[in-house]
């Protein structure tokens, strides 16, 4: 099987990825903290920003294809760490662009519907972009760059994320979840609006993104808008646990370092012409049961 490289592999989307891409992959993912045990994915410990053992390490195993998912994707941390996070969030992604572009190999770049500031969804990829916090500002540095040094990029915007908690990184609804089963209230915001997909869904999408694109952007979110209040009523629904516990609130109750976008919903089109599949967050939320 050809050989593919997994940055952040040891991730909530990570750990995902690899499961669905060692079906038809011989695959590498890197890891930093969190050790990676997945049957069938052969790990690797490193330190991406050490551009010399990123390069040793990619000549050394000389993969078909590269998936570059590691971030540091909190916004507030990337607020009030700007140029520790940009390292990672920028600066690596840059040099795996130039790696890509050095082998002539596939490229493919998570980046988020963050880099909207989030006032005229629906968005499509041709939609300018409009970031409102750094880890947005930095995303959308990369992608420029990525593009810049290896057109073939393919560069793939996430939604919100939900499924089955990885060995080191939960799923935002577990505490969701966890909240209600415990009798206790739960606040959501009925002003933030998003296109959430489960990691599964995510992980076939950046698997088609990387068979399919070449040289573009795609949004690879789901087809329905809900506000996190909507959410969490569905899935207390779904999961039979109760409604009247989840209350309303809005952004500006919520003090937080980094500004928020109230309605980055994406229009997946593109994708779904290239055979993206999503089902319905009921569904999803199903089989989570």
């Amino acid at each position: 099987m050809k050989k593919l490289l997994i940055t952040g592999a040891s991730g909530f989307l990570g750990w995902s990825l690899c499961q669905q891409a060692k079906q038809s992959w011989e695959v590498y993912g890197t890891y930093f903290q969190h050790n990676l045990k997945i049957p069938q994915v052969n790990s690797l410990k490193m330190d991406l920003t050490n551009f010399k053992d990123l390069q040793e390490i990619v000549r050394a195993i000389e993969p078909e294809a590269i998936i570059h998912l590691a971030a540091v994707s909190q916004p507030n941390y990337c607020q009030e760490h700007p140029q520790e996070s940009a390292k990672v969030n920028v600066d690596v992604s840059i040099d795996l662009a130039n790696l890509c572009s050095e082998l002539n190999i596939p490229c493919v770049f998570t980046s988020t519907d963050l880099v909207f500031d989030g006032l005229n969804a629906p968005y499509r990829e041709i939609d300018p972009v409009s970031p409102i916090n750094y880890y947005a500002e930095q995303k959308v540095k990369a992608e420029q760059e990525m593009l810049s040094r290896f057109p073939k990029t393919v560069i793939c915007r996430m939604p919100l994320m939900f499924g089955v908690s990885s060995p080191n990184c939960a799923s935002f609804i577990d505490f969701l979840i966890q909240t209600l089963k415990e009798g206790k209230e739960l606040s959501l915001f009925t002003d933030e609006f998003r296109t959430p997909v489960s990691t599964l869904t995510a992980s076939n999408g950046l698997l088609l993104a990387l068979d399919k694109a070449e040289g573009e952007i795609l949004h690879l979110g789901g087809k329905q808008r809900v506000s996190r209040h909507q959410f969490g009523l569905l899935i207390a629904e779904v999961l039979g646990l109760s409604t009247s516990l989840i209350k309303t609130c809005k952004q500006q109750d919520i003090p937080m370092a980094a500004p928020r976008s109230p309605d980055v919903s994406l229009d997946s089109s593109k994708a779904f012409s290239l055979g993206y599949q999503t089902l319905s967050l009921r569904q999803e939320l199903e089989k989570l049961k």
